[in-house]
């Protein structure tokens, strides 16, 4: 049943929405099936607000990942890699920095880039840091908080000392595999150099676009259906939980911390937008607890969530979420008594 939904839910939300546009286009009347009232109206507009948002960040992933599958050889992965693995985490900062994408387009990417042979550790630490460190994120936060510029350089050093626990963590303590087996059998992929598939021709440059859009398109279908999950899931979260009771939660510290985590955990907003709303709640919660928000909503949130299930495995993402979970909670606190005392 849910390989059926998955299937099926990508090209019936494309129909939807070439029906939408012609009618717009043409200024007719919505149909009576599409005509919702209230709460399941706004989840509508609240679902389709979130998939619009991310998709052309997942685009731009699956393009930078198609790149990488068909231009950039495992060799030269292998041997930009640092071994050592505090190493290994700058290099995984580093590229965070220097790749703009948000979680909707890090996880394609990196899914590409550990097929070429990139260790877990850092590909985890990529996923996770990428969309907080690059300099959009940055800039961001900074005009939002622009009577507070300290949030935008704590955002970046709590996600750094993330980045650090988590590597050091996998690097000691995660011996098994966490990748999933789906991900290890499509590492062996029938159209890389060697295919002897009638009509792959990988001697001719003029094969390459065909393999390049079936790349493309298999990664689509392949992503979109968890992040069409997940925006699903976070409309009727965002609909459904009444939002006017939030002021009682920012009176205890511990508390409020808490739940800024779990409010930036069922919002799942892009990692680009974020610091705008928490700046809203800037008289309700302390910054530390905005903090908070900022750096644990792009690493784990719900529709995050079901993208990273179809990379590793249930048991490994549980873990993952934990771990950041307590450093993020632990690490706001103590920026809070730091900068903000």
């Amino acid at each position: 049943m849910p390989s059926t939904f998955y299937r099926w839910s990508l090209p019936i939300i494309a129909a939807v929405c070439m029906q939408l546009i012609y009618l717009i286009a043409t200024h007719r009347e919505l149909p009576h099936w599409l005509v919702l009232d209230g709460k399941w109206m706004q989840v509508v507009h609240t679902f389709f607000s979130i998939f619009l948002d991310a998709l052309p960040f997942m685009l731009l992933g699956i393009t930078m990942s198609t790149i990488v599958e068909n231009f950039i050889p495992e060799s030269f992965i292998r041997k930009m890699t640092p071994r050592h693995p505090l190493g290994g985490i700058l290099f995984a900062c580093l590229l965070g920095i220097l790749f703009p994408l948000c979680e909707c387009g890090m996880i394609p990417f990196v899914r590409r880039l550990m097929r070429k042979g990139m260790p877990v550790y850092i590909a985890v630490i990529l996923i996770l840091v990428g969309p907080v460190l690059n300099p959009v994120s940055f800039a961001a936060t900074y005009m939002a908080f622009d009577t507070e510029p300290l949030m935008a350089y704590a955002r970046m050093g709590l996600t750094f000392l993330v980045a650090l626990v988590v590597g050091l963590l996998m690097t000691r303590f995660v011996t098994y595999n966490p990748v999933r087996n789906t991900l290890r059998m499509n590492a062996a992929d029938p159209c890389e150099e060697g295919c002897s598939h009638p009509g792959h021709d990988h001697s001719h440059t003029s094969g390459r676009p065909m393999i390049m859009l079936s790349h493309a398109y298999s990664e689509l279908l392949e992503m979109s259906k968890y992040l069409m999950f997940g925006a699903l899931v976070t409309a009727f979260i965002q609909t459904f939980i009444p939002k006017a009771s939030l002021a009682s939660f920012g009176q205890d510290s511990l508390v409020s911390h808490m739940f800024m985590i779990v409010f930036a955990y069922l919002l799942s907003l892009c990692s680009t937008t974020d610091a705008f709303v928490a700046a809203s709640f800037s008289d309700t919660f302390s910054l530390g607890a905005l903090l908070g928000f900022l750096v644990f909503g792009p690493m784990i949130d719900i529709k995050s969530t079901f993208m990273l299930l179809s990379v590793f495995k249930a048991r490994f993402v549980l873990q993952l979420a934990m771990i950041v979970t307590i450093v993020v909670l632990a690490g706001s606190h103590l920026f809070e008594m730091i900068l903000w005392p």
